[in-house]
């Protein structure tokens, strides 16, 4: 396992409230129930998430995303207060705290679950404020990914 993945990975299970459980699903090859309180998950299409990490990437705002190919899902790992800034964003879902979210260690795939953009260990999310403006009303982002 590289460095960063390493990293990334540690800070994962260390932010679960169960990290051996977490660190037991992966040493199994399996995804991993974690929940936390040091983010909140907000839930979006894979596709506009996608498109959305551009603008989130030259804003220096890009933090976690895991996604599933299968589902056709994304799950940005974002700011405690996230609901404060994105609630009336149709197109974002935000989780309840500890909200059960399935994922791969870093640099693993499983199931069709992937870290998108890996976490890296700083602790660094994605900032919810650019979150919503790249899903936003205002998004330069294409329409298409709406539907």
């Amino acid at each position: 396992m590289a460095k960063t993945d390493r990293a990334g990975t540690d800070w994962l299970a260390q932010c679960s409230i169960q990290p051996a459980a977490v660190r037991r699903a992966w040493a199994a090859d399996s995804l991993a129930t974690l929940r936390s309180d040091a983010w909140r998950v907000v839930e979006a299409d894979l596709l506009h998430s996608v498109d959305a990490m551009r603008p989130l990437f030259r804003a220096g705002a890009l933090g976690p995303l895991l996604v599933s190919t299968e589902r056709r899902r994304a799950w940005w790992l974002t700011a405690l207060d996230a609901e404060d800034h994105l609630d009336d964003i149709p197109a974002l879902t935000i989780r309840p705290a500890r909200w059960p979210l399935l994922c791969p260690q870093v640099g693993h795939s499983a199931y069709g679950c992937a870290w998108l953009e890996a976490p890296d260990g700083t602790g660094k999310l994605t900032d919810p404020i650019a979150l919503g403006a790249a899903f936003g009303p205002s998004s330069t982002l294409s329409a298409e990914a709406f539907r």
